[in-house]
């Protein structure tokens, strides 16, 4: 049995670095058409540009910042001039960590805003087109600190205990259109914005946390998800799927 996405069209948001750059890479080559987005405009054009120059059709980059409610639902507006999406993942997601009696209501609404109000929204408008055509997979990216949780994490485990929770109704509400719907739940994961905010030092203490010896690299994660929407999974829906080498048992 074989993993492909040819005539499949596949959106990634988030997509420009970390776990979601891995995605588009892994679902580009094994021939998804790709909406892609990130929230860098120079980024985005020059990407653009360059698939332009290599004759790249059947992928584009889409400016969306989620901390912008216009920025939004500019892309739902986008998303609505295609005839069919296959599968959703919604991947974007930011951080900020502080003690809960010291964190603002900004930075509370701007986690919100990224972490769960746009999975929501554009699950909103995917499920849509996706109930048109009688078929679609919708994989939301949470984290462990949904499901367990550490100081100064009282935001952004909120808004993942929250998009688990959405994965779970929604996945119930669309499984008569042959809609899955599900979640992957990464624990630490070796990228480049880890590489920066976490010394060697720092990585080889958690390294030792870890049941499996090491940390996640961007490609354990995407194999997970390359077969929960693939054509092999027929069945799984409203699953959280924890990838983290064990951490959370510990």
């Amino acid at each position: 049995m074989e993993i492909h996405f040819e005539n499949k069209v596949v959106l990634i948001t988030g997509a420009t670095h970390g776990i979601g750059k891995q995605l588009a890479h892994d679902f580009g080559k094994l021939g998804a058409e790709l909406i892609l987005t990130g929230t860098r405009p120079d980024e985005i054009k020059e990407l653009n540009e360059n698939l332009i120059r290599n004759n790249r059709k059947n992928i584009k980059y889409y400016c969306a910042d989620f901390l912008s409610e216009d920025s939004l639902f500019n892309l739902t507006h986008e998303l609505r001039k295609f005839s069919k999406i296959d599968v959703c993942i919604n991947n974007s997601g930011i951080n900020r960590i502080d003690y809960i009696y010291d964190t603002s209501l900004t930075d509370w609404s701007d986690i919100i805003n990224v972490n769960l109000k746009a999975p929501f929204v554009i699950c909103r408008e995917v499920s849509q087109i996706m109930k048109k055509n009688g078929y679609g997979k919708i994989i939301n990216i949470a984290s462990i600190f949904g499901v367990i949780s550490r100081e100064k994490r009282s935001i952004y485990s909120s808004t993942k205990s929250g998009l688990i929770g959405l994965t779970r109704a929604a996945a119930i509400d669309l499984a008569p259109y042959n809609i899955l719907v599900n979640c992957v739940s990464p624990g630490f994961v070796l990228t480049d914005l880890t590489k920066k905010t976490l010394s060697e030092t720092e990585i080889k203490d958690l390294v030792k946390r870890i049941p499996m010896g090491r940390l996640a690299t961007p490609e354990d994660i995407s194999k997970v998800i390359l077969f929960l929407s693939s054509e092999l999974n027929t069945y799984i829906s409203g699953q959280n799927i924890i990838v983290d080498g064990g951490y959370v048992n510990t």
